[in-house]
């Protein structure tokens, strides 16, 4: 153990890189806004039971990635691994069913899962995701799956795909299930042990699995969308007109069904190749019974969500721009003591203005502290000495040009004056 090293599975995002992170979450605040998705922010730990019954027993994530511990109360707990169904808790605690339907959510959190890092995908992870409650209606799906494509075209990304199936409702799931057995059975022995355990309670799920003999196993099985109830299969129709009309691409792909249990109805989701072989960007779907499931009334939903980890990797392969480090606007140099003293009122003046201004806090000399500016990028310098105190002004340099210009120290405020906020 070294503890002066990052946990296996988690990473540090750098200011040399962070700025690429600020701005695609202010690209995310835009959207949300125009859409009128508000934000939600909710617990970084919940009781485990939640994620058990909201999430699924049968997926991958409470099986094998959870983190989950008891507190000194003896209750079990977990970091959350996925949003929705915190999101879903806050919903009916808070009463927002009451409030006017549909209800429209949006969270930036960290989750985290304790499965196999790769590129891409960490144990501690960034995640985007919206959550719409209120309404069966098809046209917040194509809402939605519009949402996203919007989002992703704004930030700059090209080579997308679109995918959409239905996997029923759980009047159509049963008998596609006990046709999927029929098909299953003869290989039972062959199935990975976890999905043994899923043969029974949901073999769905066998369908998702990640080991190379269940995708072997399941690669010929029934199709779920061809087994969807006439509901299902109007709803289904009605999301692909809505779709057609915002002119929205998309590819019905059947072998969607999603890793997690609380998907019902539409699923989908928006994959790149730009990282290679073709992955998913985003993802998600209608979960109409997980309200209920929750202990709620039966209030339908649909939601989404997105790593932005794999995003930025996208974006970054794609060589999208991702806006600039930030920069200082002007380094204050000194020379002598009253000049560093008169500098920490002006430097201040500086800043109340929105200029983005440093000075020298390690005794340097003058060279060393045009270094540093020249280091840090500043646009702007200034050398501050008795002279230029006395005749209060000085003489103001483009760092890039070289240029200078002989300003009083109020002309240099109002020359690189910003509007707050």
């Amino acid at each position: 153990m070294n503890i002066i090293n990052a946990l296996k599975g988690t990473h540090d995002i750098l200011p040399a890189e962070v700025y690429k992170w600020q701005y695609v979450e202010e690209k995310i605040r835009q959207i949300t806004k125009r859409y009128r998705y508000e934000e939600i922010r909710v617990p970084i730990f919940e009781y485990t039971e939640l994620f058990a019954r909201g999430v699924g027993d049968t997926t991958d994530v409470v099986q094998k990635e959870m983190y989950t511990f008891d507190d000194k109360g003896g209750r079990s707990l977990t970091l959350r691994p996925e949003g929705t169904a915190g999101v879903v808790r806050s919903f009916l605690e808070h009463g927002m069913f009451a409030d006017a339907l549909p209800k429209k959510l949006y969270y930036n959190i960290t989750c985290y899962r304790n499965e196999k890092p790769q590129a891409g995908r960490y144990r501690e992870f960034r995640q985007f995701g919206v959550e719409a409650f209120g309404t069966e209606d098809p046209s917040l799906d194509a809402e939605i799956i519009a949402m996203v494509v919007s989002l992703l075209k704004e930030l700059g990304l090209k080579n997308l795909a679109v995918n959409i199936n239905s996997i029923g409702c759980p009047k159509c799931r049963k008998t596609y299930n006990d046709k999927l057995r029929e098909y299953l059975r003869p290989n039972y022995d062959r199935l990975c042990d976890t999905c043994k355990t899923r043969f029974e309670k949901n073999p769905l799920r066998i369908l998702d699995c990640k080991a190379d003999i269940c995708k072997e196993i399941g690669k010929d099985a029934p199709v779920l969308i061809d087994n969807i109830c006439e509901e299902c299969a109007d709803h289904f129709e009605k999301l692909k007109e809505e779709l057609g009309v915002q002119g929205i691409e998309y590819v019905i792909n059947k072998s969607i069904v999603r890793g997690l249990d609380y998907y019902t109805k539409t699923v989908f989701e928006i994959t790149s190749d730009s990282l290679g072989a073709q992955s998913t960007v985003c993802g998600g779907g209608r979960y109409d019974g997980l309200v209920e499931e929750l202990g709620g009334n039966p209030i339908p939903g649909i939601g989404f969500a997105m790593g932005l980890e794999r995003l930025i990797m996208c974006m970054d392969a794609e060589g999208v721009y991702m806006g600039e480090r930030g920069k200082t606007d002007i380094f204050v140099a000194t020379l002598g003591e009253d000049a560093r003293k008169f500098s920490v009122g002006f430097v201040k003046k500086l800043r109340d203005n929105g200029i983005a201004a440093e000075k020298d806090y390690m005794g340097r000399g003058l060279k060393a502290q045009m270094k540093y500016a020249d280091k840090t990028g500043s646009k702007y310098s200034v050398v501050l000495g008795d002279n230029e105190i006395e005749q209060g002004k000085c003489s103001l340099k483009n760092m890039e040009t070289g240029d200078t210009q002989e300003l009083t120290f109020d002309e240099i405020v109002d020359k690189l004056k910003k509007p707050k906020g």
